[in-house]
C-alpha cells in the first residue's frame, strides 16, 4: 500500500510561485526604498531643499521600509515553519504522517484478524 497525495502538483507549484512572486515584490519595494532615500539624499544635498518634496521621500521611504519588514518577517516565519516541520501551507509531511499511520493501524488490525481467526480455528477443531 502507498499513501498518494490528494492534491496534484499544481497546487504546490502553484504555491512555490506565489512565494517567489512575493519575493520578487519584495525586491521591487527594496528598490523604491533606495531611490527614495537617494532621493531625499539629493534634496537635502540643494541650497535651498524642497520641504515638501523632502517630507514626501522620506513618507515614502518609511511605508516601504515597513512594508518590506513586515513581508520579510512572514517569509521568515514560513522558513522557520518548513525547516522545523510544522504544518504549513503546500506542506504533504502532514497528510503523508497520517497516512502512515492509517497503514500501520490497518496492518495491526489485519494481524490480530488473523490471530483471531486461528483462534477461532483451533476451537472448531476441538469440538
Amino acid at each position: 500500500m502507498t499513501c498518494r497525495k490528494v492534491q496534484g502538483k499544481m497546487t504546490t507549484y502553484s504555491l512555490a510561485n506565489e512565494r517567489l512572486r512575493t519575493l520578487e515584490d519584495i525586491e521591487k519595494e527594496i528598490s523604491l526604498i533606495l531611490q527614495n532615500a537617494g532621493s531625499a539624499i539629493l534634496e537635502i544635498s540643494k541650497e535651498k531643499p524642497n520641504e515638501r518634496l523632502l517630507d514626501r521621500h522620506a513618507v515614502q521611504f518609511s511605508t516601504s521600509l515597513q512594508k518590506v519588514e513586515s513581508e520579510l518577517s512572514n517569509q521568515i516565519r514560513y522558513l522557520t515553519q518548513v525547516a522545523t516541520g510544522q504544518p504549513h501551507e503546500g506542506s504533504s509531511y502532514s497528510a503523508q504522517k497520517d497516512c502512515m499511520m492509517a497503514l500501520n493501524r490497518v496492518e495491526y488490525a489485519r494481524v490480530k484478524l488473523g490471530e483471531l481467526a486461528k483462534t477461532c480455528e483451533q476451537m472448531l477443531e476441538q469440538q
